[in-house]
Formats: structure tokens, sequence, C-alpha cells
């Protein structure tokens, strides 16, 4: 692992610190992946999405929770890794299970080297992150070592789960309820993009058990906001051509994609409680179509609705909401100079200068 020269205490802000800890948690990755063969046909292509940039949050909240409870970078730095790691194969994998068509600026790897490889590839992603978190022993000892392993496992047991939910709505033509929904977005974005890590960070730190759960309903929280606030700007951003960076760029994927995809999002579900009955109907037939036969006129249709009848406000009402979860979390955990960089982090990840 590489010598650490900063702490999240001694950067002047969130900015700063994500900066830092994006350049080394790309760093750690390059070098975590051989060059050897099958090059062409494996490294090459898991070198693809990290080299593209990426806003590496969930890195950053197992950073910035283990120094928060008295752990340093250099303790959670493998963990960090890891979740890296693990948000890289699931993009890999989402993008073959939506069949999208770009990702953080370029191409999706399935489109630019076929499905089995591009497969192949996530799962070796998924691999090297169990050999990371193994790594962890030298450095955390064995008990702390399988005990952020059983959590990484729940980790990707929810995000399975709820990638589950998510897909077998479209596969088989169901539209969920709000309530389904919920439970859908908790086990999944809520968990490995804000509770998952957060709680991880905050475990290598030895923090308290109410600590840890407490820290899990924070990023539970901007977990959810997040994706709320992702969804939104599928629709509001013309950034295909751009990939999300630490503090800037794009949303990296294209407008309307999520309509294209037939997904089942929040601005759908408060589309239907706001249509009238043709323009439903209209929206429903939309969403049931295959992508291939999906116009640019039908997205742009749906993008209007969305905006005219109110759901894209409630949408981002809905992300500030779980913004004030988060605040409210962040106020009975103890003071520290990590909690104004989270405090940022809230405002980051939900309710940022894009609405």
């Amino acid at each position: 692992m590489t010598a650490i020269a900063f702490s999240a205490s001694t950067c002047s802000s969130l900015s700063d610190f994500l900066q830092k800890a994006g350049s080394l948690i790309h760093h750690e990755i390059m070098g975590l992946i051989p060059e050897q063969e099958p090059k062409k046909f494996l490294y090459d292509l898991m070198r693809d999405y990290p080299s593209r940039g990426g806003k590496k949050f969930r890195s950053a909240l197992v950073l910035l929770s283990c120094e928060w409870f008295g752990g340093t970078i250099s303790d959670a730095l493998s963990s960090a890794v890891a979740f890296e790691l693990f948000q890289n194969f699931a993009l890999i994998h989402d993008d073959i299970e939506d069949d999208s068509l770009s990702r953080r600026g370029k191409p999706t790897l399935h489109r630019l080297h076929g499905i089995p490889l591009a497969l192949n590839a996530g799962d070796t992603m998924l691999e090297l992150v169990y050999e990371v978190l193994l790594a962890n022993e030298k450095q955390l000892g064995s008990s702390l070592t399988i005990q952020v392993l059983k959590h990484f496992n729940a980790v990707a047991r929810h995000t399975f789960e709820g990638q589950a939910m998510d897909i077998g709505w479209v596969v088989h033509d169901i539209f969920p309820s709000k309530q389904e929904y919920q439970e859908m977005i908790k086990r999944k974005t809520g968990w490995y993009s804000g509770k998952g890590p957060s709680q991880c960070g905050a475990m290598i730190g030895k923090a308290s058990v109410e600590a840890v759960e407490c820290i899990g309903q924070f990023g539970e929280a901007i977990g959810i906001g997040f994706q709320a606030r992702d969804d939104v700007l599928n629709l509001i951003t013309d950034s295909e051509a751009e990939a999300p960076e630490a503090n800037t760029g794009g949303y990296g994927k294209e407008r309307g994609g999520d309509f294209a995809e037939g997904k089942r999002t929040l601005i759908t579900i408060e589309m239907f409680d706001r249509l009238s009955g043709d323009d439903a109907k209209q929206l429903h037939q939309i969403l049931l179509k295959p992508r291939e036969q999906t116009n640019d006129g039908e997205i742009e249709w749906a993008i209007m609705q969305a905006e005219q009848s109110g759901a894209l406000e409630a949408v981002i009402a809905y992300c500030k909401e779980y913004a004030e979860v988060a605040k409210h979390c962040l106020d009975v955990l103890p003071n520290h100079p990590v909690k104004d960089l989270m405090q940022e982090l809230v405002a980051y990840l939900t309710i940022e200068r894009n609405f």
C-alpha cells in the first residue's frame, strides 16, 4: 500500500479531501490489476471504468468514518479500495443488465467488447474485492478482518437483493408502489452507497455499537438521497460525454436513459400518481417498449411530462428530505474535524448546486 501523506482532519475542504482520496484510491486500484496475459481480454477491460473517473465517494465514506472514530487512512485504505472495486464491478454488470449505452462519458464496456468479455471482467473485479479485504489481516488483525468481511458480505447480499427487485419489475412488466420502491432502494443504494461504507469505516475505527448504528442511518439517508438526485440528473443533465469526477464533471450517462431502459424510478411512480389516463397510458407503453424501439421524441415527451406534472419537483423534495435525515444523524454523533466534511458531503451527494 502507498504511504499516506494526508488525513481528512488536515484537508482544507471536502473538495480537497475528495481529490486526494480519489487519487490515492485510483493509484491503489491500478496497482492491483496485473500487467499480464490475458491483458487484452481481461485486465485492460478491468482498468477501463476506473480510468474514466468517478466520484469515489463510497471509498471516501470509509476513510472519513474510520478517522472520525479514531482510526487512520492507512487502517481503512484496503477496505476503501474494496468498495470502489465493488462499485466498478456493479457498474459493469448493471450496464449489461440495463443494456445501457454510456458510462462515465464513453460507451459501456459490453458495447465496446461484447457481453461475455465484459461479464468476465466484472466477475474478476468482484474476486479482486475479496483479495483486497483478506489483505486487511496484516493491518487490522484476524478478528477485525473477519468482522469487515462479514459486513461486506451483508452489503453485497442487500445490493443483489435490491438489484433483483429493480430488474425483476422490468422483466415481468411490474410497476411497483412507492412502498415497494422504498424497500428496493434501501437494500440497493442505501446499503452499498451509504450504510455499508459508513459502517465499515466506523468498525475499523473501533466505534461503539451505538455509533456504528447511528452512522449507518446517516449513510442510508445519503445513499437514498443520492439515488434520488441521480434519477433527477438523468432527466435534467445533458452530459453523456462527460465523466463524473470527485468534485466536478458531468452525470456521465445519456439523458433520459432511465425512460429508454424502462427503469422503475421514483420519478415514474410520481408521474403515474399525477398523469391523466391517456398520458399515463402513453408513459406505460414507453416504459414497456424494448430500448431499441424507443425513439428520442418519446423520451423528450416523458421528460416534459415529468417536469410539467410536478413529479420532478416531488423527487427533488424527497432528496432534500433525506438530506435532513442525514443531518439529524450527524447532530447526535461526536464532534470531530471530520464531522464538518461529512456535513459538506450531505449537500454534495443530495442537494448540490445541480438543483
